[in-house]
């Protein structure tokens, strides 16, 4: 048998398709995620993005969107 050497777009399309038919897309996804190493740093990203809120102004915030929906009103809040 003859192997050809794939392009490495066309080596990751059937080899994801070969993990997809053998494990489902959900498990397929899992597997390569254990052998994927990310770059980036998801706290410090979390962190720059994220309000430095705690639980209680959280809630009252939650709770201000929550009237002004019952309400109709669509004003942003600060």
């Amino acid at each position: 048998m003859t192997h050809v050497l794939l392009d490495p777009a066309e080596l990751r399309h059937r080899g994801f398709g070969a993990l997809v038919d053998a494990l489902g897309w959900v498990n397929a996804v899992r597997f390569v995620q254990q052998y994927e190493t990310s770059r980036l740093d998801y706290t410090a990203e979390r962190d720059r993005i994220l309000p430095d809120w705690d639980r209680e102004e959280l809630a009252r915030r939650l709770e201000r969107v929550g009237s002004e929906s019952a309400s109709g009103s669509s004003k942003p809040t600060k």
